[in-house]
């Protein structure tokens, strides 16, 4: 990216006063442009400008480091494409929250740099990872007491956070959530029953508002999906297995196109999906004691 002729300026003004060794005036300047987003590199008789980077750069999923600390309350988005959905999602989050986001980037930044503020955090991971690598590693250093996890998809029509993290600090339920339902059992577990709010077996990753160490504790997400569909499932009958409950909450949300199913690869989509399901029906088919009361 080419420098505005501004900064250029202020980059010569700075070459000079080290040249006439005013190097205090230089600093400043130095300075200056460092306010404006741009570093100077001095490169013998010259100097170059770069912008400057305002995310978190992790070359591996593995390197991703802790972030917000101590916060009782975060929400974290996985973010592959569609940087104007996820612009949406966090301008909504925005409109009825302050608490401290994370954007955990797959794919180009683009424009989501410039919504990084002292509450919303950008972490762009080089290497391909997949969809449970990455949810395990928000699960892992978004060092919040409770953790939500959206998809870029949901938009708050409302203040979501407060009644869902109401709920998580009665320790009744390990997870709450916007969409869920019980599995079918008359079906051998193929499919999920929307019933609406009240106990479930299942919360879906629309907006999936967590006790963070109630799910470290089973292990988090599986890492072997890539895919997101069905991850959620697996997932939600880990927490059961564990004595976990979940409960399905009437939130005021709302769903945009959900790009993430309608625009990727069909054949893709429904393979990953089919593993996804196969894993959970190969561990917890049959299992119907982890299963929460029928309704």
């Amino acid at each position: 990216m080419t420098a505005p002729d501004e900064i250029w300026k202020l980059g010569q003004e700075r070459q000079a006063a080290r040249a006439a060794k005013n190097f205090a005036l230089a600093d400043r300047l130095r300075d200056e442009i460092a306010d404006a987003g741009w570093d100077v590199i001095d490169i013998a008789d010259t100097f170059e400008l770069h912008k400057r980077i305002k995310y978190i750069l992790a070359p591996t999923i593995r390197s991703m480091k802790p972030v917000l600390e101590d916060c009782e309350v975060a929400v974290a988005i996985i973010v592959s494409g569609f940087q104007d959905d996820a612009i949406a999602c966090i301008n909504s989050i925005r409109a009825f929250s302050d608490v401290p986001i994370v954007i955990l980037c797959l794919d180009e930044v683009g424009p989501l740099e410039e919504y990084i503020d002292e509450k919303t955090v950008i972490v762009k991971v080089v290497e391909d990872c997949g969809w449970g690598q990455a949810a395990n590693a928000l699960l892992q250093n978004v060092q919040a007491t409770y953790l939500v996890i959206m998809d870029p998809s949901t938009r708050f029509m409302g203040d979501a956070i407060s009644p869902a993290v109401s709920e998580l600090r009665e320790n009744t339920y390990a997870a709450v959530g916007w969409r869920g339902g019980l599995i079918n059992v008359e079906d051998e577990w193929r499919s999920v029953e929307d019933k609406g709010v009240g106990e479930v077996d299942v919360l879906f990753s629309y907006f999936l508002a967590l006790d963070r160490s109630a799910a470290s504790e089973v292990g988090g997400f599986n890492s072997r999906a890539i895919y997101y569909r069905n991850a959620d499932i697996e997932f939600s009958l880990k927490l059961r297995h564990a004595n976990g409950r979940l409960l399905q909450m009437d939130l005021p949300l709302s769903q945009d196109r959900h790009h993430g199913y309608h625009d990727v690869d069909e054949t893709y989509r429904e393979i990953q999906s089919k593993k996804n399901y196969d894993r959970i029906l190969e561990r917890f088919r049959g299992k119907n004691a982890i299963l929460s009361p029928r309704r």
